[in-house]
Parts: C-alpha cells; structure tokens; sequence
C-alpha cells in the first residue's frame, strides 16, 4: 500500500509538471515579460502559465487565449499558437481524427508557428493535442 501511494504522488507530480500552472505576472522574470512585450506589442491582459520549465503567455479573444507564446526561461522564443476555427484545419487533419480517434470530436484547434518559421496545426481531443504538418498529415500527440 506504501508503494502504491508514493507511486501515485510521484504521477499526481508528474501531472502538474505537465500541465500549465498559472502565475501572477510578479512570478514572471522580467526578461521574458520584456521578449513577450517586444515581440507581441499588442498584447495586453496577459495571463502567465509555467508549462514543462518554459513560460506561456495567453491573451486575445473572449477567452483569453487566443494567443499562447511560449518563452524560454532565458526570454528566448519558443513558438505561438493561434486559435483557429476547426473548420480552418487542413481537410486531412479531419479525417484523420475521424478515422482513427473514433470521430472524436475536435474541441479546439490552434495554427502553430515555431521560433524557426514552421507551421504546424494542433487539434485537441480528449484532452490531448495532435499535431498536423501545414498539409494535414499527423506528426504525434503532444
């Protein structure tokens, strides 16, 4: 039974590591505020978040994230990802998540751009991402 807890709070760790922990803008360091602000000058009403060691900034839209750019710890560009309609996936995308996710419903969808110009698009189902090439095809689950 020990074991069994251990090896459950080691996975409930895990988890919160994984997934984004929010953040008052004072726990943000200051570089990172200052490349978000210089790349992204439009943004304004930034919520933080701390996802797997790099931070995240999300603004725009009624939810307020229409906009999530990721930064390094250093202030370095990571990527951005837009939220798009699902209907703006490449038809391919669709069917793949029709044909091998048993039509599970795409709940949101977000074109990708990395630090190096690449675009990719992510479809998130059943609280996992996955992720297109800028033609549709899949790349993995993310």
């Amino acid at each position: 039974m020990k074991k069994f807890f251990v090896s459950a709070s080691f996975a409930i760790i895990l988890m919160g590591s994984a997934c984004g922990q929010d953040l008052k803008t004072s726990q943000v360091p200051a570089n990172v505020k200052t490349a978000c602000m210089k790349k992204y000058p439009e943004a304004t009403n930034i919520a933080w978040e701390k996802e797997n060691g790099n931070y995240e900034a999300n603004w725009g839209g009624k939810s307020g994230e229409d906009n999530s750019a990721m930064f390094t710890p250093s202030g370095v560009f990571v990527e951005i990802v837009k939220a798009i309609p699902v209907s703006q996936l490449p038809a391919s995308a669709i069917t793949y998540v029709k044909e091998h996710e048993n039509g599970a419903t795409i709940r949101e969808a977000g074109l990708v751009t990395d630090a190096n110009g690449t675009v990719t698009y992510e479809a998130e189902i059943k609280g996992k991402d996955l992720i297109f090439d800028k033609d549709g095809k899949f790349l993995k689950v993310d």
